[in-house]
């Protein structure tokens, strides 16, 4: 019997509740297939923080690195929001996480059923057939992780802070080749958003992606974007993409815009991959979905468990070379929304369901 280790990382608010639905489904998907599930929960976010006194202890490290992959929740909330910046669970967690495992590569599809048209602000005529493209941002480089990178108060008494963007051939480079592969597996079209005309490391990121595609994969449809353009052309008509590629910061706003004209986060989904190879030979990966915590809603059993689902189903695609369950998961979630079954993020007039009831629906569609 196969069987899928990875490291199940809950953490605040919805994250558990929709992590144990998630499970579920995961179990139910593979069983079938004579697949085992060997998962270990660690704590992460506000909960280590509040169990361990930091927001990625050790401990948690240890399950992740003993894994094939890490199963992500989501962290942070109110709780926390007055400790120091550095201390916060979003900053002391994801960002550590990512460099501990050398997570370069954020592939976030950008995903809208056209049965889901209405929960985009965009006209519903602008997008018939719903919104399917793909956001790649890198990682592990640039303005976040640059140095150096600090606030010193001048001898004139003023206060100057400083953060430093920094981007290597070698690191444009392996992420233009995620963008590459993903867009050979789609519609064969990439656009590479950069700043060129004020930026030295976007002069850098242009002249190394135009050679390594015309060296590498000259059959692709390789296009170039300045990061306000780029931004307002993802409002004005989102399927004119495929892939979008771009470096840290920019990916940041624009993957996030692009979750906005998606709908509702409870539908949008991530996978981070590392430079290293798992046990199975494939990418080891982090797998969480878009959206936050919820503070608000959680402990309801009325989150939207479809984009963790739709992580995990990532996971299995990417990081277990499982991509027929993991299109038919996808498949499952799509048709349950057609048959109706909506939590209430995603309702827009229809009776909603609670995270288990959508879990069930699911299932119910494997």
């Amino acid at each position: 019997m196969k069987t899928l280790k990875f490291a199940v990382l809950p953490g605040d608010g919805i994250g558990p509740e929709v992590m144990d639905a998630t499970l579920a489904v995961l179990e139910a998907a593979t069983k079938p297939e004579g697949i085992a599930l060997e998962f270990t929960h660690a704590d992460v976010g506000g909960i280590a923080i509040d169990n361990h006194g930091t927001a990625l202890p050790e401990s948690t490290l240890e399950v992740c690195r003993g894994a094939d992959a890490i199963l992500f929740g989501s962290v942070g909330g109110p709780k926390w929001e007055n400790l120091p910046p550095k201390e916060q669970p979003e900053r002391a967690a994801l960002l550590p996480i990512r460099k501990a495992f050398n997570l370069f590569a954020n592939i976030r599809p950008g995903l809208l059923f056209k049965e889901l048209v209405d929960a985009s602000p965009l006209r519903p005529d602008s997008i018939p057939e719903g919104i399917d493209i793909v956001c790649i941002r890198e990682l592990t480089g640039g303005i976040y992780f640059g140095q150096p990178k600090q606030t010193t108060t001048l001898e004139d008494g003023d206060v100057q802070a400083v953060d430093t963007m920094v981007y290597k051939v070698s690191e444009i480079e392996r992420i233009a080749e995620v963008a590459a592969v993903t867009a050979k597996a789609r519609g064969g079209r990439v656009c590479s958003v950069d700043k060129a005309n004020v930026l030295e490391t976007s002069v850098l990121w242009r002249k190394t992606v135009v050679e390594y595609f015309k060296k590498n994969h000259p059959d692709l449809e390789l296009s170039h974007l300045y990061v306000d353009n780029a931004a307002q052309q993802l409002v004005r008509d989102p399927n004119q993409f495929d892939v979008i590629f771009t470096e840290n910061m920019f990916g940041d706003i624009l993957s996030d815009e692009m979750a906005i004209i998606c709908g509702s986060l409870g539908m949008m989904s991530s996978a981070s991959l590392g430079t290293d190879n798992n046990s199975q030979g494939l990418p080891y990966g982090l797998y969480e979905p878009a959206g936050g915590t919820a503070p608000d809603i959680a402990g309801k059993g009325i989150a939207n468990p479809c984009a963790q689902v739709l992580s995990a189903a990532m996971m299995l695609r990417y990081s277990f070379g499982l991509d027929a369950i993991a299109d038919r998961l996808s498949a499952a979630i799509r048709k349950a929304v057609e048959d109706g079954v909506r939590t209430g993020d995603i309702a827009f007039g229809k009776t909603p369901v609670g995270t288990k009831a959508m879990a069930d629906a699911i299932v119910e569609r494997l």
